[in-house]
């Protein structure tokens, strides 16, 4: 029996356990901001580093149904990379001559996509994917945010939350700044108090030092 589980143990930590360096596909965390008209790089790469020349490289939109005139049910792509070159074949219309793969970095994994021109109706979830890839994360999202004006960006991503403007009519800071003033006040009459008190008791001891007889040596 304990040899058995023994088995079952090592088989799972086999199957679970990635290669040594077998690269993955990794996109951007945060996602990307632009605004109509920018021009905007999606970042995506492989680590580690791994030349993709020979490969394909697929960037499409998987919130994207197909059409319903394909019998196939297709999905286009945004930009299709392979035999070393793009195929337009299955690009979607609305981003044709706008996108490009750097080529010339593709040998070191990078496949990031940069699209021109951006639009509002590009905004959404882009995914990159290395279908041939010989790993467990062949594929990575991207999100692009497309904004109206730069000043929307900074007031969304930027603004700390603790700059912003409090509810005049919101009870608790309200009371929040009652108890404030009321300790400050508090304080303040404390301080006077001590002040005062400590005045009195050195007046008294000056005094009384100043009235003790001296006696004649």
């Amino acid at each position: 029996m304990f040899t058995f589980c023994f088995f079952i143990l090592c088989l799972t930590f086999i199957v679970w356990t990635p290669v040594e360096g077998q690269s993955e596909v990794i996109g951007s965390t945060q996602p990307i901001i632009a605004s109509p008209g920018d021009d905007v790089i999606l970042p995506c790469h492989l680590d580690p580093e791994f030349n993709v020349t020979g490969l394909t490289v697929e960037w499409s939109k998987p919130d994207l149904k197909p059409d319903p005139s394909d019998r196939l049910s297709r999905v286009a792509y945004v930009h299709l990379y392979r035999h070393r070159k793009e195929d337009l074949d299955m690009k979607i219309p609305a981003y044709l001559n706008r996108t490009e793969l750097f080529t010339d970095e593709l040998e070191r994994g990078n496949i990031s996509l940069k699209i021109m021109n951006v639009t509002l109706a590009d905004e959404g979830r882009y995914r990159c994917l290395v279908p041939k890839l010989e790993s467990s994360a062949k594929s990575a999202i991207v999100e692009l945010v497309v904004v109206e004006s730069k000043s929307d960006e900074t007031w969304t991503t930027e603004t700390p939350l603790h700059l912003q403007t409090p509810d005049p009519t919101d009870e608790t800071d309200v009371k929040g700044g009652r108890h404030s003033r009321s300790a400050l006040i508090s304080g303040v009459v404390v301080c006077c108090i001590l002040l005062i008190f400590g005045g009195l008791v050195g007046g008294y001891l000056f005094k009384q030092r100043s009235q003790k007889p001296n006696h004649p040596i």
